[in-house]
Order: C-alpha cells, then sequence, then structure tokens
C-alpha cells in the first residue's frame, strides 16, 4: 500500500477511496497526534471541523467529527467555509488543530481530509506519517467526562470576513466592477459579501451551489464562463475561485487570463515598491513560468523554488519569514495575513492594486512575458520510476541541450493522480510541443505498467 496522504492530505472519490471509515480513523489518530500538547497540558483539544458544498462532505465532515468526540476532542463546527477560513479560524480561535473535508478543484463525486496544525499551518510530512502509523495501531477507550463535545461555530463565516477586510489597511474597490466566479463551491457564501463591502460593484456567476455542481463547468479550471460574463457586463475584471477558495486566477477587462504566476508578479511588485516584500524575496514552486523569473530578476527581486505543493511554498515562507509565494495554479500565500493560499485575499489583494495603481489589470499584467509552456500528463505509467529511468533522463537531457538555455524541461509525479506530468518551456510554443510530445511518448514507452 502506498502512502495514504497526498500533496494537499487525503483525496479520492467519495465512498470508495475516502469513506466513512477512513474519516473516522484518520480522526481519532489525528486526535491522538494533534492533540498530544494539549492532552500534555491536562486539557481537552479543540478542533475546527469544516467542508466545501459538495453532497460527500456531510457525511464525511459527520464521520471526522464524531472519531475527534470519541477521541476526547472537542468539536467546532463550521459548516461549509473556505479552507483557508478554517485555517485562519484555527488560529483565531486558538484550536490545537483543524480538519477541512474538501477535494479542492478536484470534480464533485472525488472529496479529501486535509489537516491543519496548531496556528492553521499545513502538516510537515512527518507528521502525516504519524498519524498514518497510528491508524494501524488499538486506540484507547474514551469514556463518560473524557468524550469530546460538537458544537456549531455560528460565526465563522463572520470573523473570516472581517478578518479579510481588514487585510485592506483603508483600501477601497468602490469605482470597480468585479465579476466573481464562485464555483459553485465554498466561496459562493462570503466572497460576493466581502468585495461588496469593500466597495466594488459586484456581478456573481457560480453561486447555487446544490452539491453536486462544485467545479462543473466553472471556477478556476474552467475559465471560458468568467471571461464570457466579464465581457458581457464590461467589467474590470474577474475573479475565479476553486471549490473550496484556496486558489484565484483572474481575468482581465478584454477577457484574458491572468494566471497565479502573473498574479505572483503584480502582488510582488506592488509589495516590493512598497518595502512590504520581506527580504526582496517571491517564493514559487518548479512549474512557475521561466519569464516569472526574468521578470522578477529585471526589478531585482529574488525568486526561490520549492517542490509542487502550497504547503512547500509555505514551509519555506516560514522558514525564511518572506511574505508572498504561490503557484501557477493559483494558490498564492500572502503570509501577513494567511497561513494557506487564499483566493478571496488574493483576489481582493488583486483588486486593491488595481485602485493602488490607477491602472487596469491588462496594463499590470505587463510586468512579465510568459513563455509557451506545454504540459503533457502521460496515463497509465508507473510514476515511481518517473526520475531513476536511465533512458528516461538521458531523453530530458538531450531536451535540455536542444533548449540551449532559451527554456526548461520538467518531468514530476503527481501527487494526487496517477500522472506523470512532462512540462517544456520554450522561445517558441512549437518548440515546446514538440519537444514534450516527444518527452511524453519516452515516459508512455519506458514507464508503461
Amino acid at each position: 500500500m502506498g502512502r495514504l496522504f497526498g500533496t494537499d492530505g487525503v483525496r479520492g472519490l467519495a465512498g470508495v477511496d475516502v469513506t466513512a471509515e477512513l474519516a473516522l480513523g484518520l480522526a481519532q489518530s489525528a486526535a491522538f497526534v494533534l492533540g498530544r500538547d494539549a492532552r500534555a497540558e491536562s486539557r481537552r483539544p479543540k478542533a475546527v471541523v469544516a467542508r466545501d458544498p459538495r453532497v460527500s462532505g456531510e457525511f464525511i465532515a459527520a464521520a471526522v467529527a464524531a472519531g475527534l468526540a470519541s477521541a476526547g476532542v472537542d468539536v467546532l463546527e463550521a459548516g461549509v467555509i473556505p479552507t483557508p477560513a478554517a485555517a485562519y479560524l484555527v488560529a483565531d480561535t486558538g484550536a490545537d488543530f483543524g480538519v477541512m473535508v474538501s477535494a479542492s478543484h478536484n470534480p464533485a463525486p472525488d472529496n479529501g481530509i486535509k489537516f491543519f496544525a496548531k496556528g492553521g499551518l499545513k502538516l510537515p510530512d512527518d507528521v502525516e506519517d504519524e498519524i498514518e502509523a497510528v491508524m494501524a495501531k488499538p486506540h484507547a477507550a474514551t469514556t463518560g467526562r473524557e468524550v469530546g463535545r460538537i458544537r456549531r461555530f455560528s460565526d465563522a463565516e463572520d470573523r473570516y470576513l472581517v478578518h479579510l477586510l481588514g487585510t485592506l489597511e483603508g483600501i477601497r474597490l468602490d469605482g470597480l466592477h468585479v465579476v466573481l466566479d464562485c464555483a459553485h463551491g465554498a466561496a459562493a457564501g462570503i466572497s460576493p459579501d466581502v468585495f461588496s463591502d469593500a466597495g466594488a460593484k459586484v456581478t456573481v456567476i457560480g453561486n447555487d451551489p446544490d452539491g453536486f455542481n462544485i467545479n462543473d463547468g466553472v471556477g478556476s479550471t474552467h475559465l471560458e464562463p468568467l471571461m464570457a460574463a466579464v465581457l458581457k457586463h464590461g467589467a474590470d475584471l474577474g475573479i475565479a475561485h476553486d471549490g473550496d477558495a484556496d486558489r484565484c486566477l483572474a481575468v482581465d477587462a478584454a477577457g484574458n487570463m491572468i494566471d497565479g504566476d502573473k498574479i505572483m508578479a503584480i502582488l510582488a511588485l506592488s509589495l516590493s515598491a512598497r518595502g512590504k516584500l520581506v527580504k526582496n524575496t517571491l517564493v514559487a514552486t518548479v512549474m512557475s513560468n521561466l519569464g516569472l523569473k526574468l521578470a522578477m530578476a529585471n526589478n531585482g527581486i529574488d525568486v526561490i523554488e520549492t517542490g509542487v505543493g502550497d504547503r512547500y511554498v509555505l514551509e519555506r515562507l516560514n522558514a525564511d519569514g518572506f511574505s508572498l509565494g504561490g503557484e501557477q495554479s493559483g494558490h498564492v500565500i500572502m503570509s501577513d495575513y494567511a497561513t494557506t493560499g487564499d483566493g478571496i485575499l488574493t483576489g481582493l489583494h488583486l483588486a486593491a492594486e488595481v485602485k493602488r495603481s490607477g491602472k487596469t489589470l491588462a496594463e499590470l499584467a505587463e510586468c512579465m512575458t510568459v513563455y509557451p509552456q506545454v504540459l503533457v500528463n502521460v496515463r497509465g505509467v508507473d510514476r515511481s520510476k518517473a526520475n531513476s529511468d536511465d533512458v528516461l533522463q538521458q531523453a530530458v537531457a538531450q531536451a535540455e541541450l536542444v533548449l540551449a538555455g532559451n527554456g526548461r524541461v520538467l518531468l514530476r509525479p503527481s501527487g494526487t493522480e496517477p500522472v506523470v506530468r512532462v512540462m517544456v518551456e520554450a522561445a517558441h510554443e512549437e518548440q515546446a510541443q514538440q519537444l514534450a510530445n516527444d518527452l511524453a511518448a519516452v515516459v508512455k514507452e519506458r514507464l508503461a505498467i
């Protein structure tokens, strides 16, 4: 059996991979590991539990809450809120840990369970491994007054909204027309209120979650409806969230996509100009476009690379005290205000920069030139051998020789899917496509199952 935890918690098909039994066992094990400090202080551990609106979240969150309470943890049940809201509330309430039931941008039939440590921080690999190891051991019975209580967290949304507005530090969005795509997800109940309270004129799409339509043709993975809505309404910009609202992608007034790299570039330049970019450094992953690195270098900003996953970005931010990092996918972490990627926070600050600068979003996005980037997902292969097969590594080296320093190659096994991703950047799209296709063929041949 492989490792239970992936890049971002435990994730899979609800009812098959992510079952009530698994949720119960994970919660009991997490209670043992993450509640250890509280028990050492002779107090009852406290945890925040939240979910996105997909229908399976109802039984999975119930099983999580039951598992925690049965292991002696008091549960604050926050209901449907964004993942970054759950992380914030763990810190705000002084809870010992938190649990978010969500599969983020995945389709509605999937679901997942991710944990936050005290302070709203994502768990390091070794703590996840310990939770997984504890699952295989018998759990001590909890009885009588030792059993935890489950209480409704009634003002969870309000606390988070007030926090978000406070991060703007007086900047108002009056005069801006923003289209929000809430992906029929966790942002539907709060993102429109936040932008409206900040002064923006708001048009909303993808804000009618029914438990089954999350990420279905809308949100950050399907930008076409947002592009069309921005053009239809003559809006200044559009903001797209994913199902649990930890991502933000944007659309300018002409309907062009502004991805996570461009968003990071805009925010980094703004923070740097205002003396708020700690050590004048941006943290990005190996998947970020070469154009981002060049744009930052041209403006005296250092870029530090991490592995893929906002948890790894966050670890580096925390280790060195940096203030901004993120991913091309739209996970952007502003560590002065959040402990994880926060799509609503990111969108707010992107809109605030449009107001602050007096420029359009398109004009702001001109700060970086995007190198053509081709990504090919190769399925039906043994992803564990992606970085060890000699013939494949020789093919990668040959492709890099062809690029001659004017581009790059990245081969990466997915942390959440049975896929090997082949990414090639080059000065010309045709070259990138050809090299990516050639490498994908080698991957398929060498790693076939």
